[in-house]
């Protein structure tokens, strides 16, 4: 069972207060003292230096009692590493989930991806898919945020020298399994907190670590469609794709005949 705090075997602190801004802080404070190599280049933390407005999201959406809980693999170098949200292009978190916020930097920047914030001109397909879905079919964060909460798995951006993207499952296993031991334990005291009725991972991944981090007592874990580019599934019409499978899982999903967004004026 997750709760209370205090130290533990491994000699690291957890929270004392169990809520998502403060498993937020554990977890980027502990990832902060780990360490990558080549071909890994430079790593981006967003809980760090986009900080605000990655809790300004927690505060506003995060609930216990929710539905769906939805788990991405890591942020995209356009999207959460530019806002701090997950999947989060930045004009729908700015217009769909209402939240802009000052953006620092990384004490690091790689010269490809530049961290530009809510100035940041790139706009992140992955995100443009999902929270266009989102407030396609709910109409508003707020009606979206009754059923579901969104977070990511692992909170860093990975990038080789040549400012390509690496994903978690690409580190070598001694750099993956301290880093997965920490995004495990932060998963299960935000499931303990929200108390979802299912665990959806959004892509292979992300279902396959919650499958691994929640084996005692969890709730239902499934899977969706990612909504990456780099897909060719996805690129078939993920919107359509990702609430078959979700509706499968016993997702209510407004009708497809009766989206809940209003028409624009």
């Amino acid at each position: 069972m997750i709760g209370g705090g205090g130290t533990e075997s491994s000699g690291r602190e957890y929270p004392t207060a169990v809520n998502p801004i403060a498993i937020s802080r554990w977890l980027a404070r502990n990832v902060q003292g780990l360490r990558f190599g080549p071909p890994t280049a430079c790593v981006y933390n967003p809980l760090v230096y986009a900080r605000r407005p990655h809790e300004a999201y927690l505060a506003r959406y995060a609930k216990p009692g929710v539905d769906t809980l939805l788990i991405g693999m890591n942020p995209g170098p356009w999207g959460m590493a530019q806002t701090g949200v997950p999947f989060g292009e930045v004009g729908l978190v700015r217009e769909f989930l209402r939240i802009e916020e000052p953006v620092g930097r990384p004490k690091v920047v790689h010269p490809k991806r530049p961290i530009e914030g809510f100035a940041c001109g790139r706009s992140e397909v992955s995100g443009r898919r999902f929270w266009g879905w989102a407030r396609d079919r709910y109409g508003t964060a707020d009606r979206f945020a009754e059923r579901f909460f969104v977070v990511n798995y692992c909170p860093l951006v990975f990038m080789e020298a040549s400012g390509a993207n690496r994903t978690p499952d690409k580190l070598p296993a001694a750099e993956r399994e301290p880093l997965f031991e920490l995004c495990d334990e932060a998963l299960r005291r935000l499931v303990e907190w929200c108390g979802p009725q299912r665990v959806v991972g959004v892509g292979g991944f992300a279902a396959g670590r919650a499958a691994e981090a929640l084996r005692s007592g969890s709730p239902p874990i499934g899977t969706i469609l990612h909504p990456s580019p780099a897909s060719p599934a996805a690129n078939r019409g993920w919107a359509s794709q990702a609430e078959r499978q979700l509706r499968a899982l016993g997702v209510r999903i407004p009708g497809a005949g009766n989206p809940t967004r209003q028409p624009r004026r």
